[in-house]
Order: structure tokens, then sequence, then C-alpha cells
């Protein structure tokens, strides 16, 4: 199954142990991981500025991430979520990517889940659907 991890479940897996975590080491192990490169450049950013990690360990995270995922950028961003213009490319990320599931916990990402082709799951739904 091919999953895309959204910043907000990167960020949380690295930071915290608990569910995301765990569905971080799930994909990793069984799965193929889809992020892609304005992912990767956020997940960054957030460690560097919000954890106060030093910007050598984040970009040594995202290098790892990078060798472990395929990394994906889409040429134009999708058209949903109309709120949020940033999401729109990684909707279009997961698409381009075919990721089997996007999991995120960005509310404006789940509340278009019924209009993208792809599955926008939370992370409890996404560890619900593992079984």
């Amino acid at each position: 199954m091919r999953v895309f991890l959204d910043t907000n479940v990167l960020v949380a897996a690295y930071a915290t142990h608990g569910l995301c975590e765990d569905i971080f080491r799930v994909t990793l192990a069984e799965h193929e991981m889809v992020v892609s490169e304005t992912v990767l450049a956020e997940f960054e950013r957030v460690l560097v500025q919000k954890l106060h990690l030093p910007p050598l360990q984040a970009k040594t995270l995202s290098s790892f991430l990078r060798r472990q995922a395929e990394v994906v950028e889409p040429a134009v961003p999708a058209v949903w979520p109309k709120r949020d213009p940033d999401d729109r490319w990684v909707v279009a990320a997961a698409i381009e990517g075919r990721a089997d599931f996007l999991v995120t916990g960005d509310r404006d990402l789940l509340e278009v889940a019924a209009e993208v082709t792809v599955p926008i799951v939370s992370p409890r739904a996404f560890w619900e659907q593992l079984g």
C-alpha cells in the first residue's frame, strides 16, 4: 500500500511517542511511503522553528525521509481545499504519487476528503483501517 504522510503526522511521529510514531514505523516496515518536496521543506521548517532543533539535525531527518520514501512534486496544485492554497500542493502530490491514503491531521484536508480521488484520513482512521 502507498501511504502519503502529511507534515503534521511526520512531525508528531518524530516529536512524540504514540499513534503517529506507530503509523510511521508500520509505513516504513510494511508499506511504501510517499512524500513531497513541499512536505519535506515544511517538515524541516517546523522542526527548526517550532521544536527548536538545530538546522543540521532537521536536514538529517529530512534526508532520511528522502531516502526512505518516494518523493514526488506535482507541476500544478489540486483544486482542493479552497481555504488553504498550500494544502492544494499536498493533495496534488498524493494524487501524483498514486497514494492509497493521505494521512493527515489537517482539518482543511479532512473536510474535502469526499471530493478527492485519494482517500484522506486522520491518523486514527488510518490505524483502524490497518486493523
